[in-house]
């Protein structure tokens, strides 16, 4: 991310998902309220995450901020995740990038693609990769099917930069 010019901040969050989403949504208010002083850009930020991660920021994205305790913030410009058996739609996902392996004993890749067909159907834009024989964690994906898929994703995300001004 840092070749690409973006800052990127990872959250160490307690378990479970209304406490998770919590910390993450407390973590978006501090970055808001403290950019100035931390020399970032909160403008068409992205959340990304991967498993219980990428539930996070999905749910930061369509519910907002508010719904889990901190003030209204701005959504993401784009939610990027890998590896979810995320299934519940809301009709306010933000532009939405997902990649999972076809081995995945943990996320289906057929629910995954389940989940990104009913946001496209809503209207919004999406976008998933499906790797051939990855299993579960396959991160930057170096040395794999899946390796690359970060740029597009990043890509993905400049491509709905201001997307929410145009709505």
């Amino acid at each position: 991310m840092k070749k690409k010019g973006y800052n990127a901040f990872a959250l160490i969050y307690r378990p479970g998902a209304q406490t998770a989403c919590e910390d993450l949504a407390r973590a978006i208010a501090f970055l808001h309220e403290n950019a100035e002083k931390l020399q970032i850009d909160m403008t068409d930020y992205s959340l990304w995450g991967g498993s219980a991660g990428a539930r996070m920021a999905a749910w930061i994205g369509s519910y907002g901020t508010a719904y889990f305790g901190e003030k209204e913030y701005p959504a993401p410009a784009a939610v990027i995740m890998q590896y979810t058996g995320l299934s519940q739609v809301t009709g306010m996902e933000p532009p939405t990038y997902a990649c999972v392996g076809t081995s995945d004993g943990i996320a289906s890749y057929r629910s995954m693609e389940n989940y990104i067909s009913q946001i496209q159907q809503n209207g919004q834009n999406t976008k998933i990769e499906v790797f051939k024989g990855l299993s579960h964690g396959f991160g930057l994906g170096e040395g794999t099917v899946a390796e690359g898929w970060i740029d597009r994703a990043i890509s993905f995300w400049e491509d709905n930069m201001n997307a929410l001004d145009k709505r």
